[in-house]
């Protein structure tokens, strides 16, 4: 039996109601009107975040990518990473993690890929990465190259929880060849509204690390930035995807890169 905490929101549950979902609770709707309140773009954002995933699993399984581990999987909305990804290499490997239990309810609907490839999804935290590494060894070869997903995630882990120094340990397990695939909220360029955001959210239970243009470069340490580097996420190689309706309409406070590692 799959126990579900509906005393407070949850990232993953506020991000499925942001995007018309119905895997999320009164708790979670009434925090997400609080965010929308501060800033109506919020939804906007939150598929400006699922489309740069999508373009960058496109972008690295045409490169020649196979394997894929997604932290921080968020519940089910199509097209998944694995579908992305197997659209181009049917043979691609996929392993999601996450560490709400309703998206363990909902992993069916993330093991829907192709026969020649293999999907399967993990509970794990982000950061116990020593489970997510035991876990993601019993379907990817772990010395063979691996894009690392950490979508939407990193800005919900604070500096004290020693989130670039999680980020260094997954990457240290993973090949010459890997990459990481990282997008994350800032107060850049909303100062005022992301202020008062962190503050509900802390009220409410959840963390919420906006960092810096240079505190989010700093994840991607030692890795070789693809081209065009840091940027806002819809400004990624918008040419392997549809725009997002209304992403150009104001900023998006966000920014998304990837690095390969050398």
């Amino acid at each position: 039996m799959v126990e579900i905490d509906t005393g407070k929101p949850h990232p993953a549950r506020m991000y499925d109601w942001y995007l018309g979902g119905k895997d999320n609770y009164p708790v979670d709707q009434a925090m997400g009107r609080q965010m929308l309140a501060l800033d109506p773009r919020v939804p906007v954002m939150a598929r400006v975040n699922r489309a740069f995933m999508q373009r960058a699993t496109r972008r690295l399984a045409e490169d020649g990518v196979r394997q894929f581990l997604d932290v921080g999987t968020g519940i089910p909305t199509e097209p998944n990473l694995h579908q992305i990804a197997q659209q181009v290499a049917p043979g691609a490997r996929v392993v999601y993690c996450d560490n709400d239990p309703i998206v363990l309810a909902q992993a069916a609907a993330l093991l829907s890929g192709t026969a020649e490839g293999a999907t399967e999804y993990l509970q794990a935290d982000f950061r116990d990465p020593d489970a997510i590494l035991e876990g993601a060894r019993k379907v990817l070869d772990l010395n063979r190259p691996i894009a690392l997903s950490l979508v939407a995630l990193l800005h919900f882990v604070s500096d004290e929880d020693g989130a670039h120094e999680l980020v260094r340990r997954l990457l240290a397990e993973l090949p010459s060849g890997s990459y990481l695939v990282a997008s994350h909220a800032t107060a850049d360029f909303t100062p005022e509204e992301s202020k008062a955001a962190t503050e509900k959210l802390k009220a409410a239970g959840v963390t919420l690390a906006l960092r810096s243009r240079e505190e989010f470069t700093r994840f991607f340490d030692g890795l070789e930035l693809v081209e065009p580097g840091v940027e806002v996420p819809q400004l990624w190689h918008p040419e392997l995807g549809e725009p997002v309706p209304g992403q150009d309409d104001g900023v998006i406070p966000g920014y998304g890169a990837v690095g390969r590692k050398p």
